[in-house]
């Protein structure tokens, strides 16, 4: 119960911030069913989490760097809200949590990279716990394609457990525009090494893709501006 309106409070927060910060524009491609998904995005900057949030009606819950978790009270909101920490090197965890989240009828979203994008642009290779996730548990995937101008990104340091200093790029003004695509099934062996890495593959090129109708969107639009003045 406290946890679902620290939830929701929450939710309005980042509704206020995406309003007045951000010209948040999301564009969906069809209409999402009412039932457990997994959310897969590229990872611009450390501000995903959060705008992650606004794709879908219900309760959505993110696997986010455990990192995060140890910052005095930002991890204590974050283990309140229920998000998901991800250990360094130990994402198999972070995997059963998530599918528990799922058999509880709660949606999950993953950041397919790992870790924020390059600051110059492009992808970092997908990794596999997405694949293997909608593999095990038969939810679907669906895409999501984030684009912003990381130029306007802040370096931020913060101090973590054990006082030692971490670094995330923040995106705190701007557009932000969101591209998501149609959900999809997957099937076959989670444990099938190949496999896992075709439908990783393949799940990152639709996310290119997303990314990159996004990315027209914002200049588009800027065109569109420039041109009426």
């Amino acid at each position: 119960m406290a946890q679902g309106i620290l939830y929701k409070t929450s939710l309005v927060f980042v509704r206020i911030f995406a309003l007045f910060m951000l010209r948040l524009d999301i564009h969906r491609h069809s209409h999402l069913p009412s039932r457990p998904m997994i959310f897969v995005a590229n990872h611009p900057s450390a501000t995903d989490p959060f705008i992650i949030h606004m794709v879908s009606n219900n309760q959505l819950n993110v696997l986010i760097t455990s990192k995060a978790f140890t910052v005095p009270i930002f991890g204590w909101f974050l283990r309140k809200v229920q998000e998901i920490p991800v250990p360094l090197n130990e994402g198999s965890t972070a995997l059963e949590q998530a599918q528990r989240h799922l058999d509880r009828g709660r949606s999950v979203a993953i950041f397919i990279e790992g870790r924020i994008s390059p600051r110059e642009g492009g992808f970092l290779p997908p990794r596999s716990g997405a694949a293997r996730l909608a593999l095990s548990t038969g939810a679907p995937i669906v895409p999501v394609g984030i684009f912003l101008h990381r130029e306007r990104c802040h370096n931020i340091r913060s101090r973590v457990a054990g006082g030692i200093e971490s670094e995330a790029r923040w995106y705190f003004r701007g557009p932000y525009a969101i591209t998501v695509g149609h959900p999809t099934l997957f099937d076959g062996d989670a444990e099938n090494y190949e496999h896992v890495q075709h439908v990783s593959e393949t799940i990152m090129n639709r996310i290119r893709h997303l990314a990159n109708e996004s990315e027209r969107r914002v200049h588009g639009r800027k065109l569109l501006a420039t041109t009426i003045w």
